[in-house]
């Protein structure tokens, strides 16, 4: 009768287990030293080897000849508890015999010396599948078991076995096998099946097994009705055919074909695909693409081994590592809606709408998949920025652009390097005529708008400048006039220049506040209308108040001779 890979080829000796040598080492000192532990706990991944390793230490430690530490396989005993005919090696599914009666049967029993062998051994596999009281009634007997008695237990999730019954086993995790190591165990194992297997097929199935030998032996025994097993026959066996369109899928969604993308999807819909599976897939390959692109040398062994390595070197190149980690947000978020919805369906269109056009979302993931995009067309010169934007347009009509601070401080002359239009260097500008300085308030009110001086002289725009000859006096009436329209903790602050300061720069009252909290307060829409209604009704004309934040070139000003003898500290010699 034929019987199955995994289970022909189960090892029987811990030298034939692959891939977990740092505990099978381990137990062979054990039983050539003799130094036993009463209880065992295997923890790994599903087909890691845990019940395969917990048979062989049985049969080991009843072993009438051992050989450096492995079971002969030969004696009585060996082959007695091979063909399960040895009633004092007992192995237990704890999925189906989790009750606390089934553990009081066995602790019953358990006291009994053994029969036929050395050494009574209870095999309980899937442990954390026992309920609360089954662990208790099972704690007693595994703290103090009789001479002759040894438990072995098995479990794939370590979290759900209560810490009582940790402290009280020897315990040995089973870790994932390297892809290479299967890939070579699965080309051994055909070379005496006689099957004809290619590197690539065997290296596909070991990463679709997950480092997991039994699993990598099921899916051989599945592709052996093939008579050359490639990759080809490996997808056409396991089903992941239907994987390349998947890949064709995001293709679609890369080139922000919409309409093309929710046809293949209905396409596969009717085909009988589950939504969620659907979106899996996708998240499947991307996740595989976002690991070719960031670790590129050990990809080969990283990647799920569901999609050909060629296609997923085509998409890598096509998204950035910002689009990558986007989409699989998206993804993450439309299978979780999916638990709660009534419409999975629907729920899977609006996920690969947003996939295909991720400006229609505005979280931070989409923002930065937007930009990376963007530099990466700047980079390969599919963009250009343009020569003159709007906000330098605006300023050379006269007016600063929008959002833009004058600084706080007189230019005495232009910077270097300064050019009038049609001169070629500053050397040849010619000297500007020097002027006595002229208070311009003595105009502000004897020249009219409508003057034949404003209507000769062509307007020239004002250079930026804080001259404040009547400032200190316009500021202090202004706070005088407003101040009891403020709280009582921002009428404190009128007084202190450090934190806070006015002057009238080009018909316009600048408040300097001091950055944070003093700023964030007096910027506020509503106190700055009060200052603009107190500053027009002191000059006589509408002025706007705006707030700038305190620099370090506005904090300290130059204190006039009166200002200064007001203080009683200050002596003058």
């Amino acid at each position: 009768m034929y019987q199955a890979l995994y289970r022909k080829w189960r090892p029987q000796t811990f030298d034939a287990v692959v891939g977990q040598q740092h505990i099978t080492d381990t137990l062979k000192n054990q039983v050539i030293t003799g130094r036993l532990s009463h209880a065992y706990l295997f923890i790994g991944t599903r087909g890691t080897g845990k019940t395969t390793c917990a048979r062989i230490l049985a049969r080991a430690v009843n072993c009438e000849h051992p050989v450096n530490g492995n079971p002969c396989g030969v004696c009585p005993a060996c082959r007695g508890i091979s063909e399960g005919t040895v009633m004092d090696v007992v192995e237990l599914d704890a999925a189906s015999n989790n009750g606390v009666d089934n553990v009081r049967a066995l602790r019953e029993e358990a006291v009994f010396s053994p029969a036929a062998v050395k050494k009574r051994v209870y095999i309980i596999d899937e442990v954390h599948m026992l309920s609360t009281p089954a662990f208790n009634a099972l704690l007693k007997i595994l703290e103090e078991p009789p001479e002759h008695l040894m438990f072995i237990l098995a479990t794939t999730e370590l979290q759900k076995v209560p810490a009582t019954i940790l402290s009280r086993c020897q315990r040995h995790s089973f870790r994932r096998i390297d892809t290479a190591q299967i890939a070579q165990y699965l080309e051994y194992i055909s070379q005496q099946e006689h099957f004809s297997i290619t590197r690539d097929a065997a290296e596909l199935i070991a990463r679709l097994a997950e480092g997991g030998v039994r699993d990598a032996l099921s899916l051989l025994d599945q592709c052996s009705a093939a008579t050359h097993i490639d990759v080809d026959a490996v997808y056409s066996a396991m089903g992941l055919a239907g994987n390349r369109r998947t890949v064709q899928l995001l293709n679609d969604v890369l080139d922000k074909k919409t309409e093309t993308v929710l046809k293949s999807f209905n396409s596969l819909w009717m085909d009988g695909k589950d939504p969620a599976t659907l979106l899996g897939e996708l998240m499947g390959l991307i996740r595989d693409t976002m690991v070719m692109r960031v670790a590129p040398k050990s990809a080969s062994s990283l990647i799920s081994g569901s999609f050909d390595s060629a296609e997923l070197k085509t998409l890598t190149e096509r998204m950035t590592t910002e689009e990558t980690l986007c989409a699989m947000e998206t993804l993450q978020k439309a299978l979780g809606a999916m638990r709660d919805t009534k419409s999975p369906k629907t729920t899977a269109e609006l996920c690969l709408v947003s996939l295909c056009d991720n400006t229609l979302g505005e979280s931070t993931a989409e923002l930065r998949a937007r930009i990376s995009r963007l530099e990466e067309q700047v980079k390969n010169g599919a963009v250009s920025a343009p020569a003159n934007s709007g906000a330098n347009t605006a300023y050379e009509s006269g007016e600063p652009p929008f959002g833009y601070d004058e600084p706080p401080f007189d230019y005495d002359e232009p910077p270097s390097g300064y050019c009038e239009p049609g001169v070629d260097s500053p050397s040849q500008r010619e000297p500007e005529p020097e002027f006595e300085p002229i208070d311009p308030s003595q105009f502000m009110e004897e020249q009219p708008e409508d003057s034949f001086l404003s209507k000769a002289a062509p307007k020239q725009p004002a250079k930026p400048e804080v001259k404040t000859v009547d400032n200190i006096d316009v500021w202090k009436a202004v706070c005088a006039k407003v101040a009891h329209l403020l709280p009582p903790d921002m009428k404190a602050k009128l007084n202190d220049t450090n934190l806070l300061r006015g002057a009238m720069e080009n018909g316009v009252l600048k408040i300097y506040a001091a950055p944070g909290f003093i700023y964030g307060r007096f910027s506020r829409q509503e106190i700055l209308a009060k200052f603009s209604s107190a500053a027009s009704e002191v000059c006589g004309k509408e002025v706007n108040a705006v707030a700038a934040e305190l620099k370090a070139q506005t904090a300290q000003e130059t204190r006039s001779l009166e200002e200064l003898k007001q203080f009683k500290e200050v002596r003058f010699i």
